[in-house]
């Protein structure tokens, strides 16, 4: 036979650890929210800061861009010669 001094330890010895796996895994499932929020806010952030720059590329298109098809009205050969210069 058992005695009950070993059935004490073996019992407590057993709930102890559910207690310990209970915490354990409280802590890791937090920190993984956590870290989850994180990803998600550095994930909003960075669209809006290409958003923000697809913006400004938009209010920037028409006065910076050169037109190359002569036939258009707005076409500047000056403009189209400079740029020429600039990208050799």
């Amino acid at each position: 036979m058992v005695s009950q001094t070993v059935n004490v330890v073996r019992y407590s010895a057993l709930f102890s650890g559910i207690l310990y796996g209970w915490y354990h895994r409280r802590t890791l499932q937090a920190e993984e929210t956590k870290h989850k929020i994180e990803q998600a806010t550095h994930h909003q952030e960075k669209l809006i800061d290409e958003a923000k720059a697809a913006w400004k590329r938009k209010q920037e298109g028409p006065s910076t861009s050169v037109i190359t098809d002569p036939d258009h009205p707005q076409f500047d050969l000056e403009k189209l010669l400079a740029s020429w210069d600039k990208a050799s």
